[in-house]
């Protein structure tokens, strides 16, 4: 497999890139298999925010729980984030499974600064059952983009970050 025409361009050119609340292992984690793709996602000057596929320590909906327990990966927001950790800067995960460090999206809550070796990240409830969830939800992770981009996280180092490292340990 390689990245189609233009896809490792439109990565490096982009404003922002998110990482949707797709399985893990069978989605996501095979696409950034493609040769070239994650090291683009490590390179690209956009901020690259993630949203958790799981609530509560369970998946949203499908068979990423049976997927990660076969890769030896614990069914939680932090563990999913850990797969990513090369690559994100910013992560939205469910108020259920935010650290205890985690702002909500509207600012509440403590600050939300990530340390040097991790993404920001930050609570929002991530059911989307409406297609206004789903704008809800992309909103608040162009606002954890806009955050990232104000915190200058491309200055630091994200290659083998690990989650229990990056805030994401409750």
């Amino acid at each position: 497999a390689r990245p189609g025409p233009g896809v490792l361009e439109a990565l490096a050119s982009a404003d922002v890139v998110l990482l949707p609340p797709s399985n893990p292992v069978v989605s996501l984690g095979a696409v950034l298999a493609v040769p070239g793709l994650r090291e683009a996602l490590r390179t690209t000057s956009a901020p690259v925010v993630g949203v958790s596929p799981v609530v509560g320590g369970a998946p949203v909906r499908g068979m990423a729980d049976a997927c990660l327990r076969a890769v030896g990966v614990e069914t939680t927001a932090a563990a999913v984030a850990g797969l990513y950790a090369d690559v994100l800067d910013g992560w939205l995960v469910h108020p259920s499974d935010a650290p205890r460090n985690a702002p909500l999206t509207d600012g509440t809550g403590p600050a939300g600064a990530p340390s040097p070796a991790g993404p920001l990240v930050r609570a929002e409830p991530l059911l989307m059952t409406t297609p206004a969830d789903a704008a809800r939800i992309a909103a608040a992770a162009l606002d954890v983009a806009e955050a990232v981009r104000g915190l200058d996280l491309r200055s630091r180092s994200r290659a083998g970050a690990p989650a229990a490292h990056a805030g994401l340990a409750a």
